[in-house]
């Protein structure tokens, strides 16, 4: 799957740019239709430790999936990040199937 990622404000060393691309890459086992992605690293100008931010943007057929977390680094919040599109990939797939599934019914009914 192909993935750019921009960090907003500061330059990500190729560990962490390499540690994102081999994350991202364990989408494609859930989903194989993955178009593209998109990932922003950010720096939050607080106090707080907690002031990594990872978005991830995926690119799916008919619709763009979105995950945005926010942790002490940027691995925690990449793996954060890509849980939870995982999850919403498998909510994806099940919709998917539903659709695929009430149209073969409606289909099946109409041919007789």
């Amino acid at each position: 799957m192909k993935i750019r990622v921009q960090s907003i404000h500061f330059t990500a060393d190729i560990k962490l740019l390499d540690f994102i691309q081999k994350k991202a890459d364990k989408l494609d086992q859930f989903f194989d239709q993955i178009i593209s992605g998109e990932v922003y690293l950010k720096l939050e100008n607080t106090e707080d430790e907690e002031n990594k931010i990872t978005e991830i943007k995926l690119h799916i057929p008919g619709n763009d999936l979105f995950a945005k977390e926010q942790c002490k680094t940027f691995e925690e919040a990449t793996d954060k990040a890509v849980e939870s599109l995982r999850k919403q990939i498998e909510k994806h797939k099940v919709k998917v199937r539903a659709k695929t599934s009430n149209f073969k019914e409606i289909a099946a009914t109409e041919e007789f």
